[in-house]
């Protein structure tokens, strides 16, 4: 009876392992701004409206122009803004920053669940989580990118609006949260183990 108990407390031990405060601390901290970065971006995503150019809001969904005679007109035709290659250039964006919000959505899970149900695949559950972040950084710098580059001739500085600048906070935290982390990973656990002879 006494070596049957002896045996489980070793499987509880090798299914738990202990992880000090400061370890549980940190990685609570980086999946608390990578919920605020998905938060974010969807936000700016379901917004869209991310330049004003003089009387012209550019956005992911819809192209406005404003006047004082007819007030604010909105197109979702974005052809109609006379820009090159808008339309399917927004296409684009748009996709590659809802699909940066899915899979950041995808890793933030792993990682909640690599903390909440502690075991042996609990810390590759994490690493994993963690590269979709990186993925999802891709993902959104990359329309980003496309919105800034399409809009070249119109863009200035105090022209972004703050969901632009919301979605810019997003994809930064998406990096620093995979790169954060993928190193507490490897602080704490080595990816590879010294061998024994």
């Amino acid at each position: 009876m006494t070596a049957i108990a002896v045996q489980a407390q070793k499987l509880l031990a090798q299914r738990r392992p202990r992880r000090s405060f400061f370890e549980s601390f940190i990685r609570n901290l980086i999946i608390l701004c990578a919920a605020l970065a998905v938060v974010l971006s969807s936000v700016s995503i379901c917004d869209g409206h991310w330049l004003l150019a003089e009387d012209r809001l550019f956005g992911l969904w819809h192209f406005c122009t404003a006047s004082n005679q007819t007030g604010s007109h909105c197109l979702r035709d974005l052809s109609q803004a006379h820009v090159p290659g808008l339309a399917w250039g927004m296409v684009l964006a748009r996709s590659l920053a809802a699909l940066a919000v899915v899979v950041a959505i995808f890793g933030l899970e792993l990682l909640m669940v690599s903390q909440v149900c502690e075991d042996l695949h609990s810390r590759s559950k994490w690493a994993i989580g963690s590269i979709l972040f990186l993925v999802s950084f891709i993902f959104s710098f990359g329309g980003l990118l496309i919105f800034v580059i399409l809009l070249r001739n119109q863009v200035t500085l105090i022209g972004f609006t703050l969901t632009f600048w919301s979605q810019f906070t997003a994809s930064f935290l998406f990096f620093l949260n995979a790169i954060s982390g993928l190193h507490v990973n490897s602080i704490t656990h080595p990816w590879v183990q010294p061998m024994k002879f």
